[in-house]
């Protein structure tokens, strides 16, 4: 349990370093983002899964 904390809080720590870097350009890049169509970003979301999944059972081997 306590290694599945320090996960996520890795996790939050490298998600929270672009908002609190670059504020603006994060606006601007999410406003692009909602441009994009619902299957492209279920895709890209889909391929985020698979290569994490791919990269915990690399770590675990």
């Amino acid at each position: 349990m306590k290694f599945f904390l320090c996960v996520i809080g890795m996790v939050l720590i490298i998600e929270g370093l672009p908002y609190f870097a670059f504020p603006e350009k994060i606006k601007a890049y999410l406003m692009k983002l909602s441009e994009f169509p619902g299957s492209t970003l279920r895709i890209l979301g889909l391929s985020s899964v698979i290569i994490g999944l791919f990269l915990v059972y690399l770590g675990k081997s």
